[in-house]
């Protein structure tokens, strides 16, 4: 490149302002090192870009041409100074957040109205279709949060948020219903519906570290789906508590402890130990930790 910014900027001030003495005043330069920068990238096109009309600098042919361009570039390099401003102070900007499991969506919704009250300009984008594979995407840089449990990595900063508990759930006429718990072995004739194929389930590796598998072992995605077919006896589930408070309240569904002590996932917020944590990111994890269900 023959010429720099300063050039640009060069052309568009002697342009509007007709003189060299005017336009050094309007960079804040002296005359001199205005008219020295005007010779030099003269000398480097090889024509000149202005010509002296009554007293006044017209552009040249040149001059024209290289107006059009130097316009353009400092008003996207304008744009972009305000933009990082605005991103510097916080101001704009994403935040992209998934989760190992797809009923975490269901809580992340009400935690955006207060974000959002706090930081418009920071949208909160929920990127579903790496859930089950957040760390690799984090540490692929796809998104800047991961919700996980379990996760052990050197790369990643973990901030504890919280725990919930996974319960199985039956119609109220199931053959487990009336049980204060439920043991692995009581499991193994059942057909288990879950949200994950199970080298991917939390509750079907747990189950098989028991050295039990299911009767047969079917992937719902929705829990609106696994709820409606448990209540119709296609099935028995095991989900968090949450998801199924208003069933269980309604007695729809009867919710069972998996062994004595219960089966809890300590959940926590996964970042780049790498990157520093932002103001609003910051923000939006002290949320998780204190608004989850």
């Amino acid at each position: 490149m023959k010429f720099e910014v300063r050039h640009l900027q060069l052309v568009d001030a002697i342009s509007s302002e007709g003189s060299v003495t005017r336009a050094a005043g309007r960079l804040n330069v002296t005359q001199s090192a205005l008219s020295h920068q005007l010779r030099e990238i003269e000398t480097r096109l090889g024509t000149p870009l202005f010509l002296r009309v009554h007293r006044r600098l017209t552009l040249a042919p040149a001059g024209e041409r290289l107006l059009q361009s130097a316009r353009r570039v400092l008003d996207e390099l304008r744009t972009a100074e305000e933009d990082i401003a605005r991103l510097a102070a916080h101001q704009d900007g994403v935040i992209r957040v998934s989760t190992q499991c797809y009923t975490c969506y269901q809580w992340l919704p009400p935690l955006l109205a207060p974000f959002q009250r706090r930081y418009p300009g920071i949208d909160v984008e929920i990127v579903a279709d790496v859930t089950r594979r957040a760390v690799e995407a984090l540490l692929a840089r796809k998104i800047d949060l991961a919700l996980v449990h379990g996760a052990r990595d050197p790369r990643l900063r973990i901030t504890p948020l919280f725990e919930d508990e996974l319960v199985v759930i039956v119609p109220p006429g199931h053959a487990l219903a009336k049980k204060a718990y439920v043991a692995p072995a009581d499991l193994a004739g059942e057909h288990l519906i879950l949200h994950a194929p199970a080298e991917e389930s939390f509750f079907a590796k747990t189950l098989a570290g028991a050295g039990v598998r299911p009767r047969k072992h079917s992937v719902v995605i929705l829990t609106e789906a696994i709820v409606e077919l448990v209540r119709a006896g296609a099935g028995i589930s095991a989900v968090p508590r949450w998801t199924v408070a208003r069933e269980l309240h309604a007695g729809a569904l009867i919710p069972l402890r998996y062994g004595r002590k219960g089966l809890f996932r300590k959940w926590a917020a996964a970042t780049l130990k790498t990157d520093t944590r932002s103001a609003p990111l910051d923000t939006f994890i002290d949320l998780l930790r204190t608004q989850h269900p």
